[in-house]
């Protein structure tokens, strides 16, 4: 069996299981208290992929919003931030493991997405990846049993990684989450202005999303596609930034998180 371990574990989470349970059980207790009750179970996810205490509460909105929902598995669209790599990645590995424990890689998924001509099978994208290994304890924690199909999207066009999305949308058990942040080192204000924007486009289904407006712009696009293409409906279920959590309001970085429900299910 061949193991993807955990890369990032005691800088951007806590490295031991009870710590990084706790954190995560905190602020999911956040979430709990202020997200809109009543809302169905979402098809697809954004979710940020900073460190714990700068966006971890942010992600909990998210993740509250599926928890114990009855998926059986996670397809996981990261931005490759370590190796630069044409296309998608897929893992080699079998596992990826966190201090909560293992997670098995779905091996029919990777057949599946492999048929696609820009994915690749390469542990390397992988290994030091964060914006895909942060998700995974929040997963571990709300979800019961599931496999995970994680893709490290490289440089490829949305068209591409929208086409890999659509295999799996349409599966009731099968949940999609993007990972990204949004702007990079604006002043507070102007931060808030960037992403201000940028989640109205979302929110509106306008795309390009450029790269300096969200670092997982190109899996953003591809869901904006879907989106337009199967009239899902989109909700915006927290924002704030480094400023309001634990970094200064000089070079701040933006996050948000954001369901995406079939078509009706919301009752405006």
């Amino acid at each position: 069996m061949v193991v993807r371990p955990a890369a990032v574990a005691g800088m951007f989470y806590p490295a031991e299981a009870a710590a990084l349970a706790h954190q995560i059980s905190r602020s999911l207790a956040v979430a709990e208290r202020e997200l809109e009750k009543g809302l169905p179970v979402p098809r697809a996810l954004i979710v940020p992929h900073a460190g714990y205490i700068y966006s971890g509460v942010t992600a909990a909105f998210a993740y509250q919003a599926v928890r114990e929902s009855p998926f059986r598995r996670v397809v996981l669209f990261g931005p490759a931030h370590r190796v630069g790599f044409q296309g998608m990645a897929v893992p080699e590995s079998e596992v990826f493991r966190t201090p909560l424990g293992d997670i098995s890689v779905d091996q029919e998924a990777v057949r599946r997405a492999l048929v696609h001509a820009q994915v690749q099978a390469s542990d390397a994208p992988h290994a030091e990846e964060h914006s895909l290994e942060v998700q995974l304890p929040f997963l571990q924690s709300v979800l019961q049993h599931f496999e995970l199909l994680p893709v490290c999207v490289g440089m490829v066009e949305p068209q591409a990684v929208a086409e890999v999305m659509e295999l799996f949308l349409d599966e009731k058990e099968t949940l999609i989450v993007i990972s990204s942040d949004l702007s990079h080192f604006h002043d507070y204000q102007r931060a808030n202005a960037i992403d201000a924007a940028t989640v109205d486009a979302m929110l509106t289904i306008q795309w390009p999303v450029t790269h300096e407006q969200a670092c997982g712009a190109t899996a953003i696009n591809a869901l904006l596609i879907l989106a337009d293409k199967y009239g899902l409906e989109p909700r915006l279920l927290d924002y704030r930034n480094s400023g309001d959590t634990a970094g200064d309001k000089n070079r701040v970085v933006g996050y948000a998180s954001m369901a995406w429900f079939e078509q009706g299910g919301l009752n405006e």
